[in-house]
């Protein structure tokens, strides 16, 4: 099954758009890890179809708070539809089995020993300073880390959090995380 990972930042904050819809705010750079050939592609706001065929070939969409955050505010771009693409949004899987929602920072550092390079609103500083190629490299370290946890959980049926001093495992059931379904997609190539 194919699968893309992926995340997005954003040129402005909800706070600049005085809204908390991620559809208000518009996308400075995105990261899309393509599983069939195992490649990171990190594009721009202007370079943004150049992922639709990756998109539009996926069997899945994976991402950390994706189906709150990222899809809305892509679909905001994309010609068709992401949302008939399944999606694996690993924040949501977490909150269903701990009831509560946590950073991918404190995930990540449990479970794989990673950690994000920085947060959202640096990235939002660095594009209003014009520093596209920070941005770029945070964007693609975010994606390799969530792929680092959803490849963990994968494999283990399960990610970590620290609760003080001791981990937790948050059990996860990823039986159905990497079987095809039926999507119906707007495409917006000529095929």
């Amino acid at each position: 099954m194919r699968y893309v990972i992926f995340d997005l930042e954003t040129q402005n904050t909800f706070q600049d758009v005085g809204s908390s819809e991620s559809s208000a705010l518009d996308i400075s750079v995105g990261t899309f890890y393509d599983s069939i050939d195992d490649k990171y592609t990190t594009v721009t706001v202007d370079e943004l179809q150049k992922v639709w065929p990756i998109l539009e070939q996926a069997d899945a969409l994976v991402g950390y708070n994706s189906n709150h955050f990222d899809i809305p505010l892509l679909n905001k771009y994309y010609p068709g539809d992401l949302t008939h693409i399944k999606s694996i949004d690993l924040l949501e899987e977490i909150r269903k089995s701990l009831g509560r929602r946590l950073r991918l920072d404190s995930v990540a550092e449990a479970t794989v020993g990673a950690k994000k390079s920085s947060h959202g609103l640096q990235a939002v500083r660095w594009w209003r300073e014009g520093k596209i190629e920070e941005i770029k490299k945070y964007c693609e370290q975010d994606v390799k880390v969530t792929k680092k946890v959803f490849d963990y959980a994968l494999k283990h049926g399960h990610v970590k959090f620290k609760d003080g001093n001791r981990k937790r495992e948050i059990p996860l059931d990823t039986s159905l995380w990497l079987v095809r379904e039926e999507a119906v997609l707007t495409h917006s190539l000529l095929f």
